[in-house]
């Protein structure tokens, strides 16, 4: 059996013919389609004179691919091999042969925008060249099984995210985080993972190119094969829904369902529910193309929709995505993964969008930890992200508990930076960060919270008006005026008693305030650096100055050589 670094090194060098004619990022949209063409033309080839025969008989498509035990056919009679024989055709020939194809396969060619590139290789003459090159190369099932050549096509959407500033990090998640996400996902589930049989359902709304779709199954398989894992993924972006679609075909995943369109306005999988999910969804991104739909379903339907807990600013949907999930959890236990950057941490005021969602959540005792990792991950940023890890079916030491814990320290250096990626989770990381999450023994990198210790009062503080004798201005009831420019707020924790916190926080530095409970607001918020701030003393002022001096002293002597030597 070939390994799987020979399959995508080999086809990697069709990137030398294409050199000068398209450009870095471009390489992937004719590497990969053609990479699809040729494991179906392997794979179909011991079948290919009887598939011809049952198409000239008039068979019906199903009977045809249960006879071949397949999903898809080819009904040309042009294979690789065959478009070989006549160069001056290759462009007309290869399209027919494309055309044979079952409508699966066409889908994906078709979100490649596979015939424009036909076209753009055969001006740049390189269509021949290319078709040439992947002819060399055997990709059936002997040569390579299912899980090998998924490795090979992962290996090479690697190395197109990593080639491609452009483009790396829009859909394309490290592995490394990948697993260290299905480590946690899994975990502490082993009465789902060890039922012989049973058949498990997980979802990525946002998907990319299917890669946490892809891990999540092997690393439940590999634990115990006779589950069936069945892989469910949305993806807004057509090359990037195909990339996800061939792979998922390519590793033979025919129970897939990876369909194109955005999760929020056109929910592919509206009545399903799902064992695990988990997603990488685009940082920051608005969500305006979807407003009206969002804000309609938020009102009209309330709870009994998606988004009842509330609505985020226009300018980032990453908690709809997170309500988009939570919805689709089934009433016999699931759960859900997710990576968000720092925002939906914090953002909003008490009552906000985000603050109500984040209270929902909490409330609902769904969240049970959030993991923070190392900054300098991802290939198109730098910034820290953090891991939200949820359930509707809590263990008992972790009902109304919500735990944190700092990955930020346990990560390795890359001996050289892919574009933003200057640090990766090594083996070694993983195994310490999935530790913090799951272990009872004390330590500094993980913390437990009680769920109302995220919440507080947003109280109203006011203080009086005074006029331009000095005097307090009074209503027609004799009670001080407020003065606006000097209203201000209070996030008292929700543990706190608020009577005493005011007599002893805001009373001896304001006297004559008083607090307008009529306004009060509950908010909730994760302020996840705060718990882990370790305060570092600033060195003696002594030691300072006589750093400074020797500096002064090394400055002093070098500009002396320097007049010297001139």
């Amino acid at each position: 059996m070939t390994n799987f670094s020979e399959i995508s090194n080999h086809i990697w060098n069709v990137a030398d013919l294409l050199r000068g004619s398209f450009k870095q990022h471009e390489y992937e949209s004719v590497i990969l389609p053609f990479t699809v063409l040729k494991r179906f033309d392997s794979i179909l080839n011991p079948h290919k004179e009887e598939i011809l025969k049952l198409h000239k008989m008039g068979t019906n498509v199903k009977i045809i691919q249960n006879k071949i035990k397949l999903k898809f056919h080819n009904t040309s009679k042009f294979d690789f091999d065959k478009l070989l024989d006549d160069s001056n055709s290759i462009e007309t020939n290869l399209r027919d042969y494309i055309n044979g194809y079952s409508d699966e396969i066409k889908d994906i060619l078709d979100n490649f925008e596979f015939h424009g590139m036909i076209e753009r290789l055969q001006k740049a003459k390189l269509l021949f060249l290319v078709v040439e090159k992947f002819s060399e190369i055997n990709l059936n099932k002997e040569t390579a099984d299912n899980l090998t050549m998924g490795y090979a096509f992962e290996d090479l959407i690697r190395r197109f995210a990593e080639a491609s500033n452009e483009t790396a990090g829009e859909h394309f998640t490290p592995r490394e985080i990948i697993e260290l996400m299905v480590e946690v996902l899994i975990g502490e589930d082993d009465t789902t993972i060890i039922s012989n049989g049973k058949i498990i359902p997980i979802l990525d709304p946002a998907c990319g190119t299917g890669g946490m779709l892809a891990l999540a199954q092997d690393k439940l398989l590999s634990i115990n094969n006779s589950l069936a894992v069945l892989p469910h993924g949305q993806e807004l972006n057509p090359r990037t829904y195909a990339i996800s679609k061939a792979d998922m075909l390519i590793k033979d995943n025919n129970d897939t369902l990876i369909r194109l369109g955005n999760s929020f306005d056109n929910d592919a999988f509206r009545n399903n529910k799902f064992t695990y999910m988990l997603a990488n969804p685009p940082f920051g991104i608005e969500w305006k193309q979807v407003e009206k739909f969002v804000k309609d379903e938020h009102k009209n339907l309330g709870d009994d929709g998606r988004f009842g807990a509330g609505t985020p600013r226009i300018s980032d949907g990453s908690l709809l995505f997170l309500q988009h999930m939570i919805s689709k959890m089934d009433d016999a236990g699931s759960r859900i993964a997710i990576i968000f950057n720092g925002s939906p941490l914090f953002t909003g005021s008490a009552e906000s969008g985000e603050s109500n969602i984040r209270k929902w959540i909490i409330e609902n005792d769904l969240l049970e930890g959030i993991i923070a990792l190392p900054d300098q991950l991802f290939f198109n940023t730098g910034i820290p992200t953090y891991i939200w890890v949820l359930t509707n079916k809590k263990s008992a030491r972790r009902k109304g508990k919500i735990r944190l814990v700092n990955g930020t320290q346990y990560f390795t250096r890359m001996r050289k930076a892919l574009n933003n990626k200057r640090k990766e989770i090594n083996e070694e990381n993983r195994k310490m960060i999935t530790s913090f999450y799951a272990m009872h023994e004390t330590h500094k990198d993980y913390k437990d919270f009680n769920n109302k210790d995220f919440g507080y009062t947003s109280v109203t503080i006011e203080r009086p008006l005074y006029n331009d004798k000095g005097e307090i201005v009074k209503d027609s009831k004799g009670n001080p005026k407020a003065d606006s420019k000097l209203r201000d707020t209070e996030n008292i924790p929700l543990m706190t008693d608020i009577e005493e916190y005011f007599k002893t926080e805001v009373l001896p530095h304001v006297p004559d305030a008083w607090m307008d409970r009529s306004k009060d607001k509950i908010g909730y918020e994760i302020p996840f650096t705060r718990h882990f701030y370790e305060f570092k003393a600033l060195r003696p002022s002594e030691e300072i100055k006589k750093d400074i001096k020797g500096l002064e002293s090394r400055i002093v002597k070098g500009l002396e050589d320097l007049l010297k030597n001139d």
